[in-house]
């Protein structure tokens, strides 16, 4: 029995499947940067298809990789306001280098170097690292979670009818959801029903609103007896 067993195995070693899950995320990863001038390059920025296990497992293996760069950037933050433009080597930089701003800014950048080689470890691919410190950690910075998507697809694999599904980063092509509007409810309440009933009255026009001039002391005449 699996009790308690977490993952699966997917018909493989524990090394085999790790060698997978990282190839699959540097994958992933490297489709976020788009060469045009690459024949070979990803018909759709940020996703990859593969069969419906191995997408859910590759979504954690993934999202802790993201995870790691969002706190590597918060790092890396602080430790700019401790960092020096000048050029390496020049007299500035020895300066700033001997400084106690220095040993701030080594302090501060310390957990950023350490969560990237624990990147590194996982991915083993320096370009898949730079997109993901660069551009994934930037993207996420406000997001505490949810970086990708599994989507389950209707076609299944030839060969063996595989069941299909792409994993994705999210934030493109994100459906947005409408807002329900609530239907307007009429007043039916005896008093309204009514007023808005018309009377069977003639509404009097405007000859006989208007006064009759005829009584008036105006330029008429008196009778003679």
């Amino acid at each position: 029995m699996r009790h308690r067993v977490r993952g699966r195995k997917l018909g493989r070693n524990a090394s085999h499947r790790h060698a997978m899950y990282r190839n699959m995320a540097s994958s992933l990863i490297r489709t976020v940067r788009v060469d045009e001038d690459d024949p070979n390059s990803p018909k759709v920025v940020g996703r990859i298809v593969t069969t419906v296990p191995k997408a859910k497992e590759l979504r954690p293996y993934v999202e802790r990789l993201v995870t790691m760069a969002r706190k590597a950037a918060s790092h890396q933050d602080t430790a700019d306001e401790f960092n020096t433009n000048a050029e390496r080597n020049s007299p500035e930089w020895k300066q700033w280098r001997t400084s106690e701003q220095w040993q701030k800014w080594n302090q501060a950048i310390a957990p950023a170097v350490a969560l990237r080689r624990r990147a590194f470890a996982l991915l083993r691919d320096k370009e898949a690292l730079d997109i993901l410190f660069d551009e994934l950690a930037d993207r996420f910075r406000d997001r505490p979670g949810g970086y990708t998507r599994v989507i389950r697809l209707a076609q299944r694999r030839l060969g063996d009818a595989g069941e299909q599904a792409l994993i994705e980063f999210v934030g493109e092509r994100d459906r947005v959801r409408r807002k329900r509007e609530a239907p307007v409810v009429v007043d039916q309440s005896p008093s309204t029903i009514e007023e808005t009933v018309p009377s069977d009255e003639p509404e009097p026009t405007a000859e006989a609103s208007a006064p009759d001039d005829s009584s008036g002391d105006g330029d008429e005449t008196p009778k003679e007896d």
